[in-house]
């Protein structure tokens, strides 16, 4: 996810079966609306690792997580690479770095938010996070997973998405939920932000709207968009 990558040791112990209560307790009901679309910017490096992408909110149908108690997530402008999965554990089945999509965005914005929370910002959302633990959070993300398997959007798969959510939730993660000085960090520049918005604009809404898929290609020569989906 946009917060770095997961460390390989805690998914590791995921996928020996040590983690899995977040995503057990994670209540069910929740439900996604709007539209997610990302645009690749720029080959990736050592911590960027497939790319660099920027996830665009849709104006008017914007990517819309409602939680089962009510409380609504709703994403804004940010770098996202997806789901921060290590390269040897992509070659599982249900741990791809774009196959929970819509959830990842969630829960890349919940870091987003509370980055600036952490360093006393006033940014969107930052009262939604401002007292949220790391293990709601990871409960967030397994909530928003079960809402896209309960609506099969994605195939059911609970040993995926139960490692994935208890990865969220190592030492790992959460000193980067605790760390200062990341706010001005994650901000979007505005030479990106212009860049994605002219992508998007070649783009005509009928065809985004066409295009249903959560799994990003290959980089498109000269960036462009690469992940589509409308609930």
């Amino acid at each position: 996810m946009g917060w770095g990558r997961l460390a390989a040791a805690g998914l590791a112990l995921g996928l020996a079966g040590c983690g899995g209560l977040a995503y057990r307790d994670a209540p069910e009901g929740g439900s996604f609306s709007g539209s997610l679309v990302v645009v690749w910017l720029g080959e990736g490096s050592a911590s960027a690792g497939d790319g660099r992408f920027l996830f665009m909110p849709v104006p008017n149908n914007e990517l819309t997580f409602t939680r089962a108690d009510g409380a609504v997530i709703r994403p804004g402008l940010m770098y996202t690479d997806g789901g921060s999965v290590p390269k040897f554990a992509q070659l599982f089945k249900g741990f791809g770095p774009w196959g929970y999509a819509p959830a990842y965005m969630v829960h890349d914005w919940l870091f987003t938010a509370k980055h600036c929370a952490v360093d006393g910002r006033d940014a969107p959302d930052v009262d939604l996070v401002r007292n949220m633990s790391l293990e709601e959070s990871a409960q967030i993300l397994g909530e928003a997973i079960k809402a896209l398997m309960r609506k099969r959007y994605v195939a059911p798969d609970d040993l995926a998405a139960s490692t994935i959510t208890y990865a969220v939730g190592t030492p790992v993660a959460r000193k980067l939920w605790e760390e200062p000085g990341r706010c001005d960090a994650d901000k979007v520049s505005d030479a990106d932000r212009r860049r994605a918005e002219a992508l998007l604009a070649q783009e005509p809404a009928k065809a985004l709207a066409r295009r249903r898929g959560f799994v990003a290609p290959g980089a498109p020569p000269r960036g462009g968009v690469v992940a589509t989906f409308s609930f």
